[in-house]
């Protein structure tokens, strides 16, 4: 990334790690673990990183992860991630991960949660970002394995913040997850949870009321039902937006006709984010630039979005109020 200016200082929310693997890593972990891919070379797997829908992505993106396997892989991963997040102006990120994933092809949840752990400890000191790390369910897995895999991430909730529910929407709403976000609530976790992205607004009034989440990770369908958008509005729920995302998976045909001012406009707490930026084209201030361009947003709207990521975080108060601070206070585009 090149810019003249800083970019602003921002906090990322919705942020997939394992979307993070770029070809050039991808292939040197396979080399690592002597795994084969089916792609002669990075150019050739970058190319593959073109899709239909949410459903063609999730194809090529678990494939990939067949490369992470062991702990020293996961922090290689979010290393490369918190390294580009650095330049890009990001001074916290909240990360999602999958353990179902990961456990499914015989790798501990431990392995995963240590590896990651060992990149985001370090994070404050060795780029300046702080970080939280989501714990997230596959929705197209049964609810018994949710369950599951949060009962086997017990020891490790020390280093959990946050649950979340990802992958394939349609057909899988969020009721389905009730008893889990039951236990995660009790255990002291906060919730967030994909929905209003490929699914209907009732996905997102299943969100808040069956499963009392805190943000609602991307939402754009919320537009669709007034009644929802005035909820939305008066309860200021955070929406962590991910425009880049949103075209590459043609939940919008063309970034000029994205919802994310009219979101605006209606009072909603929208953030913008990056989702699985190796794959989408763009990490957070790429999208930041985009929509500024495609939307014709002004600065004080790049500022707004830069506030409202800070605001809508789960920081403590004395950081986020800092972090504030250095939003009102940058200078440049």
């Amino acid at each position: 990334m090149t810019t003249a200016h800083p970019p602003l200082p921002k906090a990322e929310l919705h942020l997939h790690i394992e979307g993070t693997l770029e070809p050039e890593l991808a292939f040197a972990l396979a080399a690592r673990n002597g795994v084969e891919l089916p792609y002669a070379s990075e150019e050739e797997l970058r190319r593959a990183y073109s899709f239909s829908d949410l459903q063609s992505f999730l194809d090529l993106y678990y494939a990939l992860m067949a490369v992470l396997r062991s702990e020293e892989d996961f922090a290689d991963l979010a290393n490369a991630y918190l390294a580009r997040a650095k330049e890009q102006g990001v001074r916290h990120a909240e990360i999602f991960f999958d353990p179902q994933a990961h456990t499914a092809r015989g790798v501990p949840i431990g392995t995963v949660i240590e590896g990651l752990g060992r990149a985001l400890d370090a994070a404050q000191e060795t780029y300046g970002i702080t970080t939280r790390l989501i714990m997230c369910f596959l929705r197209d897995e049964s609810a018994e394995s949710a369950l599951e895999t949060f009962e086997a991430a017990r020891p490790y909730l020390d280093r959990i913040t946050a649950v979340g529910l990802d992958s394939a929407e349609v057909g899988n709403p969020p009721s389905k997850f009730r008893e889990v976000y039951a236990r995660a609530r009790e255990a002291g976790l906060k919730c967030v949870a994909h929905a209003g992205e490929e699914g209907p607004p009732a996905y997102v009034w299943e969100a808040l009321d069956v499963l009392g989440v805190d943000r609602v990770d991307h939402g754009v369908r919320c537009m669709e039902d007034a009644g929802l958008v005035a909820r939305l509005a008066a309860e200021q729920v955070p929406l962590t937006v991910c425009p880049l995302s949103n075209v590459r998976l043609r939940v919008i045909d063309d970034l000029a006709d994205h919802p994310l001012p009219a979101m605006l406009d209606a009072g909603l707490l929208v953030t913008v984010n990056s989702d699985d930026p190796a794959y989408f084209g763009g990490y957070a201030h790429d999208n930041f630039t985009a929509v500024r361009d495609a939307l014709r947003l002004d600065e004080e709207t790049l500022r707004t979005l830069a506030r409202n990521s800070f605001t809508a975080s789960f920081l403590d108060e004395e950081t986020r109020a800092a972090y504030l601070k250095e939003v009102d206070d940058h200078r440049g585009a």
